[in-house]
Order: structure tokens, then C-alpha cells, then sequence
């Protein structure tokens, strides 16, 4: 089955801020109907990048059987983490960033989003962030909703 995965993270720019994802999974089923699932949480200290890394392994996760998946995303650093090989190049550097000096941040995310993807088949797309596709923006709106609720549970890798 063939799945669109559009997702965003808010984290008001700020690591001790709040931070919200989102992502909404789009199918089609057997019978030809189209399917939309929103998800969406958050963490009350964290940075974007954790709530990028956060709704992609969301809506994987949701996934019960192996998919070809398009990820949507408007995180550069993400989808370049994959289209540019940095995460080939971070596994064999033994989670080092170029250079081999500095350990890569999100480690534990970046795991857990390798995780998810296995069964199933992934590729990443960029789009323009606040001007692209309209589910990529009714991510934005999940995320900073979840942000700004003030019930969140604690980032688990937060200092």
C-alpha cells in the first residue's frame, strides 16, 4: 500500500519552550476511498528538530503493515538526513557528526526513526514550509496546538 506521511514540529525556538508535532497519514484503501488520520502530542521542554524527528516516527509507527511511504516534511535537516546520506555517514562514524567530532544530537530519535521505518519503504520530500502543501500546513496548526496546550507530558531526552 502506497502512503502519504505529511508532518511538522513546533518548538517556539526556544529548548526550554513548549514543542509539538503532528503528522496526518493519507491512503487509499482496497475499494478506492481516500483516508486521512491526523496525529498529533507534545513535549513540554524540546527543540523543532525533536518535534520534526517526532512526527515522522508518529505516523510510521501507526503503520501495521509494510507501506511504500512518502514523508512530506518542511525540515531541511531531516530530509537531507536521508537524501544526503548524513545518516549513512553518522552510523559509520558511530553517531559522530562530520569530522567525527562532535556526537549528533537527537541520537535517540534518529534510532528510534530507523526503527519505525523498517518494513517499509521510505522516501523523503521537502516542502516549502508555511507556502506548501495545505496538509503540511494543517500539520502546523496540530503542532503548535499541541504546544500550546500546557498538558504535556516531558520530553524523555531533555536535560
Amino acid at each position: 500500500m502506497k502512503v502519504n506521511l505529511f508532518t511538522d514540529g513546533a518548538a517556539r525556538g526556544n529548548p526550554d519552550g513548549p514543542g509539538g508535532y503532528a503528522a496526518i497519514l493519507q491512503y487509499t484503501d482496497a475499494n478506492g476511498t481516500l483516508h486521512e488520520r491526523e496525529f498529533s502530542g507534545g513535549f513540554a521542554r524540546t527543540t523543532n528538530n525533536r518535534m520534526e524527528l517526532m512526527g515522522v516516527i508518529t505516523g510510521l509507527e501507526a503503520l501495521i503493515r509494510p507501506c511504500e511511504v512518502d514523508v512530506f516534511s518542511d525540515s531541511a535537516y531531516l530530509v537531507n538526513a536521508f537524501n544526503q546520506h548524513w545518516i549513512e555517514n553518522w552510523l559509520k562514524s558511530g553517531w559522530r557528526t562530520a569530522g567525527g567530532k562532535q556526537p549528533v544530537k537527537n541520537q535517540d530519535l534518529w534510532m528510534r526513526l530507523l526503527a519505525a521505518m523498517n518494513p517499509h519503504e521510505v522516501h523523503f520530500h521537502w516542502v516549502k514550509g508555511h507556502a506548501g502543501h495545505p496538509l503540511n500546513e494543517r500539520c502546523d496548526q496540530l503542532a503548535t496546538t499541541a504546544a500550546d496546550s500546557g498538558n504535556l507530558p516531558e520530553d524523555p531526552g531533555a536535560p
